[in-house]
């Protein structure tokens, strides 16, 4: 088969497989944009002098301060782990339509490789216009926004560009690893002239093996301040400390996803056990007949919620050392108004993990109702035999609610427990010193005479316990479970398009 037929047969199909083309294509123009952001903020350049030398021309310090770029990077690469997560649910979209294509492709006389090899074409033409979509937008937006103030400083990098290798590999990069993670998935799907099957039946519930991941990234965590106090003066041992966070925060967020299908199978179990009416029972079964579907829907959310626990957590450690700060200044006899740095910095994380949770209910809302048309037959033949439609609508929300709950605590337990092991769980501030001139202005800004009025004061060490931010997370928790809740309200209304009896004769 040619390849100017590969990808004429890769963007055919009907309006559900044009939408899977154009949500694939808008999820890589999201995860574009934001790793070249990060690659903008580390392309920025040392400036010339000491190791305390700050790039002036910015105006937030997270751009101006070398050694917080890393982190600033790092936060923007995270609004990569839901775009992603969307990315995923957008290629499911319409599998039982794509199927039958599929299968009318092989009766027509393509062979297997050629058809696996036109799925992952479609997946990565569609990313291909995305992240080349992103380019233009970046660098367009790039020149839109360069404007610098009064004083010269900007705020954003856009006097800064970066490698064209660097360019090259998000643009090109990310069309490869969606095709390659397309290939990966069909690797137990096996497409015959009669229909497509796949070899991915469980017999029995996962396992909690997930614990163990977690418990990996908790130690992780625990374990970088105190290699942060160890590592050599020289720095040779740099590379350890980024290293923990990496790995210990997709450690964590990896047993999360993946204990989200533990506990999917385990509500249902329990629901066939108590539940007595008849919508908590149909859920029951399609829970425990297929536990990683929650996985699978709530991956990008339960990222999202994970790092909003950890940002949690770190803005009741700068709350609380500023406002002993804050204490101490006023028992000094002077008024600092402590370091609103980096509460403001946290500010800044706060907008990033609702701008992620938001991108996540779009998730959830493609992964919902692409379950719902996947199932249309199911659901009008429960209808056709007497079953209400109040029922279904019910079962539906059961078992998106039933996982969703449980997997939201955790998520943001697990957020809580990083980010205090990263801050600590207490503030100690050390004892301090200053000098107070007791005199008037006059006498006090006169060098001669200043040491004679002035004494030193001591404020004695202060260690104070980190309170658990069970307010913000109570926020976080809420909002999860109305992007929930929203996400049922929307499955409900194709719900009732696809238990028509016309779906009866959909083959």
């Amino acid at each position: 088969m040619r390849p100017a037929t590969l990808v004429r047969l890769a963007l055919a199909g009907t309006r559900t497989d044009t939408a899977r083309v154009v949500l694939t294509a808008l999820s890589a123009l999201l995860a574009t944009l934001a790793g070249l952001a990060a690659l903008t903020v580390l392309a920025i350049e040392k400036p010339a002098g000491d190791a305390w030398a700050q790039s002036e021309q910015y105006r937030n310090a997270l751009l101006r301060e070398p050694g917080l770029r890393g982190g600033t990077a790092f936060a923007l690469l995270m609004l990569m782990v839901p775009v992603l997560a969307l990315a995923g649910q957008c290629a499911r979209l319409g599998a039982p339509a794509r199927d039958r294509r599929l299968a009318a492709l092989r009766l027509a006389g393509a062979t297997p490789g050629q058809v696996t090899r036109l799925v992952v074409l479609e997946t990565g033409v569609a990313a291909l216009f995305g992240t080349l979509a992103g380019l233009g937008v970046y660098l367009v937006g790039r020149d839109l926004l360069h404007r610098p103030d009064a004083r010269g400083q900007l705020a954003l990098p856009t006097d800064v560009l970066p490698s064209t290798g660097a360019l090259a590999g998000v643009v090109l990069g990310l069309p490869v690893v969606a095709a390659l993670a397309t290939a990966l998935m069909l690797r137990t799907v096996t497409t015959s002239p009669l229909g497509v099957t796949r070899k991915a039946a469980r017999e029995r519930g996962p396992g909690p093996w997930a614990g163990l991941l977690i418990g990996f990234g908790v130690v992780s965590f625990a374990m970088v301040r105190s290699v942060a106090f160890r590592l050599d003066s020289n720095g040779e041992q740099a590379w350890l400390l980024p290293m923990l966070f990496v790995v210990g925060a997709l450690a964590a967020m990896v047993g999360v996803v993946i204990g989200t299908g533990w506990i999917s199978y385990h509500c249902g179990r329990l629901l066939r056990r108590y539940a007595r009416r008849p919508a908590a029972l149909l859920a029951a079964g399609r829970l425990m007949a297929d536990p990683w579907a929650g996985s699978r829907t709530f991956a990008a959310l339960l990222a999202a919620l994970i790092f909003g626990g950890g940002a949690a957590a770190q803005r009741a450690y700068f709350a609380t050392k500023d406002e002993i700060e804050r204490e101490q200044s006023r028992l000094l006899g002077a008024d600092f108004g402590g370091n609103p740095f980096y509460l403001s910095t946290m500010d800044l994380v706060d907008g990033a993990v609702a701008v992620a949770i938001l991108i996540a209910a779009g998730g959830l809302i493609v992964a919902l109702v692409e379950g719902i048309v996947a199932r249309r037959r199911a659901y009008a033949a429960l209808v056709a035999t007497g079953v209400p439609r109040a029922t279904l609508g019910r079962s539906v929300a059961w078992q998106a609610l039933a996982p969703a709950v449980p997997a939201i605590l955790l998520a943001l337990s697990v957020g809580t427990v990083l980010g205090r092991g990263l801050g600590g769980e207490t503030v100690s501030t050390g004892v301090s010193s200053t000098g107070v001139c007791e005199a008037t202005a006059a006498l006090c800004d006169d060098p001669a005479t200043r040491d004679q009025y002035t004494r030193i004061v001591y404020s004695p060490d202060v260690q104070r316990a980190v309170p658990v931010p069970l307010e913000h997370l109570a926020w976080l928790g809420a909002g999860a479970v109305v992007a929930v809740l929203l996400t049922i309200g929307v499955g409900l209304v194709f719900l009732r398009a696809s238990t028509a009896m016309d779906e009866l004769r959909t083959t």
